[in-house]
């Protein structure tokens, strides 16, 4: 019985980067040997237990052989006589195919340490091909990883992947998870064109895919290209370490755009409202978490009226911190206008100019929030009740807007 050290554990060493987890492989051993060395099972599909007193997973030495579509199409063979190396092989890239021992001597059956030099994401064998998974975990590493490149014979099977219809099956959770990792790594946007060089952005994502390509105002956005702009907005909001529901709104605020007739290019009227819509598809599709769903709806219906914040009425300003749901949600309501701030940074040019607006309401809301709403309801006709708290609103909005300039943004 020996045990090993292996995956992104021994990856992250190589790279000098810091190791948070750490997954073992254990050859030679039965269940049963396991069991009586007081590790715990968890593994459903596989043998995989926790330690007695680390709680690391120690996994057995496993081959695997397809059975089905998708990734749970696999009948899993884990016996005493599999080998370190037979495990080896049935990993994904060979960066994450590499071991070590007790002793700390690595092990490296595929050169994993020569593509790591190299900043090669290469596929270990044609076994790739048979978990649809591996071309998500592909574009999410990398999101992390943004020195490192696809090698070409790996992008192209994964294309062939596509055309043979395997990303299809793909579960929507897991789908998500994926894609929650990649958006929550330092830049997002190359997951996205790793899945788009393939084919998979298209047959997951149409609703993204189809931003590449839609033109708009040069005026306004010297990118011009609708898709160009989705992924500078994202991978703005990852350099700010923003929440992953600001991300993914930032990712999906203009979907609209990609529907607008091609007859009105380059401009683009109404896409926030065309634009809830197909958030809302592309979140039930996979799954999205209620927090990310939400804000994303929000930010894609009314990102546009951020950017007119200056000019709006009073009234108008208390209407869209209502409809936001401002008063009794701030904290989404500062990550709408985070993912709003992303939207107008993510422009050529854009990074370092004034963008006034979001302080604008931010100090608009403050000056609503401060009128006295009981004593309002109070000395109201009952039946007008919600309609005397917005007015009041409205005027305190008005009197902070009229107030001395000096303290204005």
């Amino acid at each position: 019985m020996k045990t090993y050290i292996v995956g992104g554990a021994v990856r992250d060493r190589l790279l000098g980067l810091p190791v948070a987890d750490r997954d073992f492989v254990v050859v030679g051993a039965t269940p049963d040997e396991m069991l009586a060395l007081g590790f715990q099972p968890v593994g459903k599909d596989f043998p995989v237990f926790l330690h007695p007193q680390t709680h690391e997973e120690y996994a057995l030495a496993r081959t695997e052989r397809k059975s089905g579509h998708g990734y749970k199409g696999f009948k899993v063979y884990a016996a005493p006589e599999v080998t370190l190396e037979e495990d080896l092989l049935r990993r994904d890239l060979t960066i994450n195919a590499m071991a070590e021992d007790e002793t700390g001597a690595l092990i490296d059956p595929c050169g994993g340490q020569r593509d790591l030099a190299a900043k090669t994401f290469r596929h270990v064998s044609a076994a790739f091909a048979e978990d649809p998974v591996r071309i998500l975990r592909v574009a999410r590493f990398a999101a992390r990883f943004t020195d490192f490149a696809v090698a070409p014979e790996t992008n192209a099977l994964m294309q062939l992947m596509v055309d043979n219809g395997e990303v299809d099956a793909l579960v929507p959770e897991r789908v998500w998870q994926e894609i929650a990792r990649g958006l929550m790594d330092a830049q997002p946007s190359r997951m996205f064109q790793v899945l788009r060089d393939c084919g998979a952005l298209a047959r997951l994502f149409p609703e993204i895919d189809r931003l590449f390509g839609v033109p708009q105002p040069p005026e306004h956005h010297p990118e011009i290209d609708t898709g160009v702009h989705a992924m500078l907005v994202v991978d703005w909001a990852a350099r700010q370490g923003f929440s992953l529901p600001v991300r993914f709104a930032a990712l999906t605020h203009d979907l609209g755009k990609g529907v607008t007739p091609p007859g009105l290019w380059p401009r683009h009227h109404d896409h926030e409202a065309r634009g809830v819509d197909l958030v809302r598809t592309l979140c039930e599709r996979i799954r999205v978490p209620a927090d990310c769903r939400d804000l994303a709806v929000v930010v894609a219906r009314d990102h546009g009226t951020v950017h007119r914040a200056l000019e709006l009425r009073p009234g108008t300003i208390v209407e869209l911190l209502e409809r936001l749901d401002a008063f009794r949600r701030p904290e989404r309501f500062e990550e709408f206008l985070q993912a709003c701030e992303c939207d107008f940074r993510g422009r050529p040019g854009y990074p370092d100019k004034p963008f006034p607006e979001p302080d604008y309401l931010r100090q608009a809301l403050q000056a609503a929030q401060a009128i006295d709403a009981a004593g309002v309801a109070r000395n109201a006709d009952p039946a007008r009740i919600r309609e005397a708290i917005f007015q009041a609103r409205a005027a305190a909005v008005a009197a902070w807007r009229d107030r001395p300039r000096t303290d204005k943004p």
